[in-house]
């Protein structure tokens, strides 16, 4: 069987680095964040399922402990349990670093005894913070304080403990990669609507900085979404209060307003959708010509005359 596969994993990875896995007592939902001075970390080291749980494997990763990991919490295998039998089974435990949450909150961690100083974990409350190859032994205590004086939603929780990683010393190296993988602790079905968060910045001078700017974006996109759904119920005060958000989140973003007007225009807001519209068209003339094209494919619903008002408006100076 898998679980049962025995020595060191081809292509096993130097990604020395520091993470944390955790989940949201109120939600359910469990995440997994990580941070490094390597290429794309979080496509080795960040696993997650819905209503399975999340996986962090770095070091000298073992790439397989994140799917074998999940299959055996599937099967109802517990956090540590899983641990244990992917430590035992691999002939490379000593350099491994491994932490697992589960979908009923339970974790644990390991740490090879020939992991580069500085390096450790904390288990607590629903999270683990682990870390190796750092600057100094402060870094991971720093991720579990900040973790556990956070507020607000777990994507956000989590970058906060990174953030605290890095400015305690982080990884000896400096810095490149940076993810992060939020999934429902309840599973809906809809595998497309499981992963709430899945962020990556595989090689940036600042990722975490980077990091946090796509959460912001990604949080912008879920007002425009949430915007949308308010409009096809007709509750225009709650779409426009959304949208507003969204652009709060995300200022000039033209494709952002560029399909606020559309679904204003949808909605019989022509005069509003309009003044949005010249506002794009001003700033690039191709918005103008895609807006004609939506209208055969259904996707912009006006008749010729409204189209030609749209469309005349946003030419006038």
């Amino acid at each position: 069987m898998m679980d049962e596969m025995k020595g060191t994993e081809r292509g096993d990875k130097l990604i020395h680095t520091y993470s944390i896995v955790a989940s949201d007592e109120e939600t359910g939902d469990m995440g997994v964040a990580v941070q490094s001075h390597w290429f794309s970390v979080g496509t080795v080291v960040t696993w997650g399922e819905a209503g399975v749980g999340v996986v962090a494997t770095q070091s000298m990763v073992n790439p397989s402990f994140g799917p074998r990991g999940l299959d055996m919490l599937k099967q109802g295998t517990s956090a540590k349990s899983a641990v244990s039998r992917l430590i035992e089974s691999d002939e490379g435990r000593d350099w491994r670093q491994l932490a697992i949450l589960d979908s009923r909150g339970r974790v644990a961690a390991y740490t090879g005894r020939k992991c580069v100083a500085a390096a450790g974990h904390i288990v607590g409350k629903n999270f683990s913070a682990q870390a190796n190859m750092m600057l100094n032994d402060q870094v991971w205590p720093a991720m579990s304080q900040a973790f556990r004086a956070s507020k607000g939603p777990l994507a956000e929780r989590l970058l906060k403990a990174l953030e605290a990683a890095e400015k305690a010393g982080g990884d000896i190296r400096g810095r490149q990669s940076a993810a992060i993988l939020v999934v429902r602790g309840e599973p809906t079905g809809k595998i497309w609507e499981d992963r709430l968060v899945d962020l990556r910045v595989d090689d940036n001078a600042r990722p975490l900085a980077e990091l946090k700017r796509l959460l912001r974006v990604h949080k912008a996109y879920e007002h425009m979404n949430r915007g949308d759904l308010a409009m096809e119920k007709d509750d225009m005060h709650l779409a426009m209060e959304h949208y507003a958000m969204a652009e709060k989140l995300f200022p000039r973003n033209e494709e952002m307003r560029f399909w606020h007007a559309v679904t204003l225009a949808n909605n019989g807001k022509i005069k509003e959708a309009s003044l949005i519209f010249k506002e794009v068209f001003d700033k690039n003339k191709n918005w103008r010509e895609l807006t004609t094209r939506l209208v055969p494919v259904g996707l912009l619903r006006v008749d010729k005359n409204e189209l030609r008002s749209i469309l005349r408006k946003g030419s006038m100076d």
